[in-house]
């Protein structure tokens, strides 16, 4: 009799003992959930002169309706945080032109370039500060994405210099000027030769502005040397 109630208690115990770690198991199962993922922010921009339209795929899917042609910018497309693959395709094709896995941060805003001639296509990703602007401010950045054109200055036509000695996939911080319009003109860096002549350049206060060389340096047509502009807010 004292070995039957020996063995019941035993028993009982051990069902005691794993109900208790199945609870416990449970509890810190609930306790470690998942936490969603956040989202980034990243326009795409087709800098290269001569490379046809394109499609663009972020983790696998297609991102654009219309071809994605040169000097076309997406705006800004929502990317789940993490390392992300992205790849540029040749419009309507599964030819594979860029493919590159990219780290996203949450609540962080990017601009993706694709850049150069067609034979040699690469990306060129900045960091996109869009702060807003002091009262009547607004804020402009320079890039210099013509492959074939040397270290320029961006300057007041006749005057001053704005930004300084940026040589092609080089870009300046964002940086606050008076609103109003602006004539400029690009210069060989540290000389009085102009490159380009601007048209006259309106910054709206509050805004904030990418201005950025493109074409080819002695290219003729829709590839010649020009300046761009791309609103970011």
């Amino acid at each position: 009799m004292k070995q039957s109630i020996l063995k019941f208690s035993t028993l009982a115990l051990a069902a005691a003992v794993i109900m208790t770690s199945f609870s416990s198991c449970k509890d810190d199962d609930d306790d470690t959930a998942t936490p969603s993922l956040g989202t980034a922010k990243m326009m795409v921009v087709h800098a290269s002169p001569d490379a046809p339209g394109v499609d663009l795929y972020v983790a696998g899917s297609k991102v654009n309706t219309d071809p994605v042609e040169f000097l076309d910018a997406t705006g800004y497309l929502s990317v789940t945080e993490g390392t992300r693959n992205v790849k540029v395709n040749v419009a309507g094709t599964s030819t594979t032109v860029i493919n590159a896995d990219l780290p996203f941060t949450k609540n962080v805003n990017y601009t993706l370039f694709a850049v150069d001639s067609v034979s040699k296509l690469s990306t060129v990703r900045l960091t996109d500060d869009l702060t807003a602007p002091a009262a009547g401010k607004a804020h402009v950045r320079f890039v210099h994405l013509s492959p074939n054109a040397p270290a320029v200055d961006v300057a007041v036509t006749g005057g001053a210099v704005v930004f300084a000695n940026k040589s092609f996939k080089q870009s300046t911080d964002f940086t606050p000027l008076d609103a109003g319009t602006y004539n400029l003109e690009v210069r060989v860096a540290g000389t009085s030769t102009v490159a380009l002549d601007l048209d006259p350049i309106t910054l709206t206060a509050g805004k904030i502005y990418t201005v950025y060389a493109g074409g080819f340096l002695g290219g003729v047509g829709s590839q010649a040397l020009s300046a761009n502009i791309i609103v970011n807010n």
